[in-house]
């Protein structure tokens, strides 16, 4: 997760839709090999956020056979307007890709000037009202992140053994806050009297810090930190590692991710909370080819959709005791009954 972002999410356990002048693809079915952008506000090699959506997209390109290109456009937010308004005017493309609030004002900027693409926009969501064409070509992704840092919550106040545990985020805003409010939730619905830690590192990038706060947290008696930050959460491994703690991941199966490469690192994330993008995409693209996908609506994807949810890999199989494994699946299967009802930052 270099950079993440939701817009508010409700609380029913299906899928929710907010739709403006909705057009389905079946309307714009394709006459020539499909050509899709995807288009990074940051860099790939995250091992969290966009690094899965990339994954989602290949995934897709190679099972459907069509073409796509990605554009990092670097980490520094002065460049992605503009990057946006040259891909958007230059590129060969059908569909193009993004993800984060901070791409919404440029998209609903350009949207209505290509009402013959095709834009998914996705950890976000535009407003009809502000696109020319009620942004009617469309189509946004959210993901229920409150939801999944609840079951991560969950575990990590069944997990402690010290009753502290921690969250590092990347800044006080409130995406961030989301996971924040739905970790703090859980972990307090398994003892009300256990203590959350909790810091913000300031950016997206930065180990050095993410290693300096947690630290902090295991010296202060956490046993279990939550890293909300993205890169930056690369130093909260390296500072469980070193004090022989654990640490939970954020977007992607981080342990995975690493394991083949630095095994002795992976084995501290005891799990991640996942938000599916890879899937997310996979599908968006998927549905669009059978001609079904409903541009000009949001989407959004909790714990039944499977939009969220935590990895559970052989880590965390070897680490998990089945009675906690057991709670978590209750856990989960309250949240999509809507018997538990997670709080929300939005």
């Amino acid at each position: 997760m270099l950079l993440t972002a939701c817009s508010k999410s409700g609380e029913a356990a299906t899928a929710e839709e907010t739709t403006s002048g909705e057009t389905t693809s079946e309307e714009v079915a394709e006459t020539k090999p499909l050509k899709v952008i995807h288009l990074v506000n940051g860099v790939l090699g995250d091992k969290s956020f966009f690094d899965s959506a990339e994954r989602g997209v290949k995934k897709a390109s190679e099972e459907f056979g069509f073409e796509y290109k990605t554009i990092e456009m670097g980490t520094d937010p002065a460049g992605w307007e503009s990057g946006l308004a040259d891909a958007a005017a230059n590129e060969e493309y059908d569909i193009m890709i993004m993800g984060t609030w901070q791409m919404v004002g440029y998209l609903e900027a350009i949207a209505g000037k290509y009402p013959d693409k095709y834009f998914m926009i996705y950890d976000t969501a535009v407003t009809p009202d502000n696109c020319s064409n009620a942004c009617s070509n469309v189509y946004s992704i959210t993901y229920k992140q409150n939801e999944g840092s609840y079951v991560a919550g969950v575990y990590a106040g069944l997990m402690t053994k010290t009753g502290i545990v921690g969250v590092v985020g990347a800044q006080d805003i409130p995406v961030i806050n989301d996971f924040i409010v739905g970790y703090t939730q859980g972990v307090k619905s398994v003892n009300p009297d256990y203590q959350v830690l909790l810091n913000y590192a300031g950016g997206w990038n930065d180990p050095a810090k993410g290693k300096e706060q947690a630290l902090a947290m295991y010296q202060q008696g956490a046993d279990y930190v939550f890293q909300v930050a993205g890169a930056t959460g690369d130093g909260i491994f390296q500072a469980a590692q070193e004090t022989g703690n654990y640490a939970i991941g954020v977007d992607s199966d981080q342990a995975t991710i690493i394991k083949d490469t630095n095994p002795e690192l992976a084995a501290v994330i005891a799990t991640s909370m996942m938000k599916n993008v890879d899937n997310s995409l996979y599908r968006a693209l998927k549905l669009h080819l059978e001609g079904t996908l409903p541009y000009g609506t949001s989407e959004a994807l909790g714990i039944a959709e499977g939009g969220v949810g935590l990895a559970k890999n052989d880590i965390y199989d070897s680490l998990t005791p089945q009675d906690v494994k057991d709670k978590i699946s209750q856990a989960e299967a309250d949240v999509t009954a809507g018997t538990i009802t997670v709080d929300t930052a939005f």
